[in-house]
């Protein structure tokens, strides 16, 4: 279902017309039906306001009546794109992002070992050194 479907469906369960709508987004009618007929791509902060006036957020708006997750990221010039996956997909993604921390947190603990047997070398080495001229 695409997100101009879910909008309009959440508006018709709540018996609002596009009007309706339309006016507490402060907007024109004409503008608002775009968005509905799916000529116009609303942006992030539009989709959110829309969003709360229907009665849940933003994630659940772009996840609504779909299994899955919605991903949201923003590419380096802040242009925001969306990615949908299937429930599957997102918790081999999580196991993989799972494993990934904890490996990190090995190699941590590895450095920080090191860090602490060249600490107590240098401990050792200290004095020897100031016997040099």
């Amino acid at each position: 279902m695409e997100i101009q479907e879910k909008i309009r469906c959440l508006r018709v369960l709540r018996n609002w017309s596009q009007a309706d709508l339309a006016s507490q987004l402060n907007m024109s009618t004409n503008g608002y039906t775009k968005i509905e007929r799916g000529e116009t791509k609303a942006t992030i902060p539009r989709l959110n306001q829309i969003a709360g006036i229907l009665g849940t957020d933003l994630q659940g708006l772009l996840s609504f009546g779909e299994q899955g997750s919605v991903f949201l990221m923003a590419d380096n010039n802040g242009n925001s794109t969306q990615r949908v996956c299937s429930t599957t997909e997102s918790a081999l993604a999580i196991q993989k992002l799972q494993l990934l921390v904890e490996y990190q947190q090995q190699l941590l603990t590895q450095k920080e070992r090191e860090i602490s047997h060249l600490e107590e070398l240098l401990k050792l080495l200290k004095p020897q050194c100031t016997d040099l001229p």
